[in-house]
């Protein structure tokens, strides 16, 4: 193996490295590239692509650790598949197959595997996306909290998109398909560790219906998509303003946050713009389809409360802003740390 130069210093992994925010990117982008995917990598997207006789076939993996494995409106199976469902969709490639790992720690009940096995076929059978093959290990008692998932999806790349920051230009329109935060407040109250209460439930659902949509009626305009899961918002628009070296500039109030999750975020210090999510996205689309994107969610089961909450700038470059209803601004940093482990 040729000498590489790695840039990754900190001495030791901690839980903010898988956290999806600043300690995450330097982690990918100092180790784990310059290693394995120096050559073959031009940019970080949910999946990966490979031509094949004609056709874009996109891949991706992702691995579930979701403490609890159960919490209302999901569970650890169901995001497993919900979110590699997603991951395929936001590259604009329609889910095809998938294949899962389940790693069982000795000791599990039989009933609660059976029950996350369930929730995976049924979520499969929403998405409309078979598994098709697999592998079981089991570890020792202690080593697992029960279980880990990993699952690995196919899917076909519609030609009628190519999707990329570098397509994102000024005046193009951040898109929002409805509220944040609902998927890791939910998440967090569920392990009883706080003295809160909130009618919430995740909102972990498969997307390729909305993109689905997005494509049929405005392909030509649309430029870049994410869902903005481990991180949140925050995090998946500083990393388009750094790729895309723009200026992503959000009108807050449009940003939809359930009181629920607003409250539990000013009680513990957290703001809701890095809190994770399962079943939303952020699509940024040219003006002149900017409306017909959003009519084409509205119509989508779910995608009532779809809407535009800002705006793609040139300056300040690589910067994320939130605008206030008095016309204040603040900067929207990356996610630094883990205030909130283990939610996906």
């Amino acid at each position: 193996m040729k000498t590489t130069k790695v840039h990754f210093t900190d001495p030791h992994i901690e839980l903010a490295h898988g956290a999806g925010g600043k300690a995450s990117r330097r982690l990918i982008e100092g180790l784990l590239v310059p290693y394995l995917m120096k050559d073959t990598l031009t940019e970080l997207n949910d999946a990966a692509y490979v031509d094949a006789d004609g056709r874009r076939l996109a891949f991706t993996v992702d691995s579930y650790v979701v403490k609890p494995l159960v919490f209302p409106g999901g569970s650890i199976g169901e995001i497993a598949i919900n979110g590699t469902v997603n991951d395929l969709a936001m590259g604009g490639a329609k889910p095809l197959a998938m294949v899962t790992t389940l790693i069982l720690e000795a000791g599990l009940a039989a009933s609660e595997l059976e029950r996350e096995v369930v929730a995976m076929a049924k979520a499969a059978q929403r998405a409309g996306v078979p598994v098709v093959g697999g592998d079981t290990k089991v570890v020792e008692h202690g080593k697992a909290d029960g279980l880990y998932i990993t699952t690995a999806g196919i899917g076909l790349s519609d030609p009628r998109v190519h999707l990329s920051a570098q397509n994102v230009r000024p005046g193009d329109q951040v898109i929002l398909s409805g509220p944040i935060g609902d998927h890791g407040i939910t998440v967090l109250l569920a392990r009883g560790e706080l003295d809160l209460e909130a009618d919430l439930t995740s909102d972990t659902r498969p997307l390729w219906p909305f993109v689905a949509a997005l494509i049929e009626v405005a392909a030509p305009g649309l430029r870049w998509m994410r869902d903005p899961t481990r991180g949140g918002l925050a995090t998946a628009l500083n990393e388009l303003a750094r790729d895309a070296r723009v200026a992503v500039v959000l009108d807050e109030e449009a940003i939809q946050v359930r009181p629920a999750v607003r409250g539990a975020c000013e009680i513990l210090g957290l703001d809701p713009l890095h809190i994770a999510n399962e079943g939303q996205f952020v699509a940024i689309v040219s003006p002149e389809y900017a409306e017909i994107a959003i009519d084409a969610l509205k119509r989508v089961p779910g995608g009532e409360e779809a809407r535009r909450i800002g705006e793609i700038q040139k300056e300040p470059n690589r910067v994320v802003l939130a605008r206030s209803r008095y016309g204040g601004t603040r900067v929207i940093d990356m996610l630094v740390g883990d205030p909130l482990p283990r939610i996906c």
